[in-house]
């Protein structure tokens, strides 16, 4: 018998998180970032339930093979563009647009033989300070690149740094939304700001949707501005759930320890259960004592220092609980109550991002 952990993909609930985002930005379309490998969902096991996107977003030519495989014939966007001249022959071969971050990236479509002309879409370092031509550098790139004729059109873009800052925060998207608009003024083109929690919190505003949105985290179920609002708040439901069971209960009397490093020691008789999860499945170790679980569809609370395999959990509001009993470490129960992973995060000192990407390969996924 396989051990009983897994992780379950719900295709409903990405599909939900969708039209979540279409409500939030009417008239925008809209690219399902799916870096990452679906931000650790499997990008199989996503596209059932984002495929209603007008285009999906990503980093590398291998996942954009793989969307093509499962016979997406839409828009694909490589956000970080082309990392060496020979990877737009993959762009011009799946019909790929593409991010233009660099002088050298476009030096490289200069000599680029093809039949089909490339979108491209121009990025402007408006204080990420990650990638993205400088705002007085940003009219001389695209002027380059509408003189290519490897190029048929000119799309622009640039990426939030604090749209997730509290309202009353001197940080915001303000500052970088009056830098890209001047940099961009009078420029014909399609334009692309908005991630997940600017598309949220200000995806009324025309200006910050623009023509294109740009939403990652939120398509998976997690909320962008945690833990100023919750999922709940945004209406979201979680896309993966990591479910397993209790495989051992133990009791305990006053003075005992549980786990590596004694971390715990009960004060009272209490039973406790081991479930099967542990850091080698993605689970952090670093998660505390009190860390939120559901055993049954109750919640309760971590205890001592997970193991590679194991965890203990605390059984004291699961006094039935016996192994074999479900337990949720992030997402849906069985029973009908979700635990948010980015509570889960937050415990741990993370952000759901971490949670679902580094979930282990050794999981069984099951898409429901």
């Amino acid at each position: 018998m396989p051990r009983p952990i897994q992780a379950l993909i719900h295709t409903d609930a990405l599909a939900h998180n969708l039209r979540r985002v279409r409500q939030a930005t009417p008239d925008a379309k809209v690219w399902a970032v799916v870096k990452a490998n679906a931000y650790g969902h499997g990008i199989e096991s996503a596209f059932e339930g984002l495929r209603a996107a007008d285009g999906f977003a990503l980093l590398d030519i291998t996942e954009a093979r793989r969307l093509r495989a499962l016979d997406w014939r839409g828009p694909i966007l490589l956000l970080e563009g082309v990392f060496e001249p020979r990877d737009l022959e993959w762009c011009s071969r799946l019909g790929l647009w593409h991010v233009v971050h660099r002088e050298a990236q476009i030096d490289w479509l200069a000599t680029h033989k093809t039949e089909i002309p490339h979108r491209v879409f121009l990025k402007i370092n408006t204080g990420m300070n990650r990638l993205g031509f400088a705002p007085h550098a940003a009219r001389a790139a695209y002027a380059r690149l509408s003189a290519l004729p490897q190029v048929d059109e000119v799309s622009l873009m640039t990426h939030f740094s604090d749209a997730d800052a509290a309202p009353d925060s001197e940080r915001g998207i303000d500052h970088q939304l009056a830098a890209f608009e001047a940099a961009t003024r009078d420029l014909a083109g399609e334009r692309s700001l908005a991630n997940s929690a600017a598309l949220l919190r200000r995806g009324n505003d025309p200006r910050v949707r623009g023509d294109w949105v740009r939403p990652g985290i939120v398509l998976y179920g997690s909320s962008p501005d945690h833990p100023l609002h919750d999922a709940g708040h945004w209406g979201l439901q979680p896309a993966m759930s990591l479910r397993t069971e209790l495989v051992a209960v133990q009791a305990l009397q006053p003075g005992d320890t549980v786990g590596y490093g004694s971390l715990f020691r009960a004060e009272q008789p209490m039973r406790i259960g081991v479930a099967a999860c542990g850091y080698a499945d993605g689970y952090p170790r670093h998660c505390p004592t009190g860390t939120p679980v559901l055993v049954a569809g109750v919640r309760t609370r971590t205890l001592g220092r997970v193991s590679m395999d194991m965890i203990a959990v605390d059984l004291t509001t699961v006094p039935a609980a016996q192994p074999g009993a479900e337990v949720v470490l992030w997402g849906c129960s069985q029973h009908g109550a979700a635990l948010p992973i980015d509570e889960v995060a937050q415990a741990a000192g993370t952000l759901g991002y971490e949670l679902m990407c580094a979930l282990a390969g050794r999981v069984p996924v099951r898409v429901v």
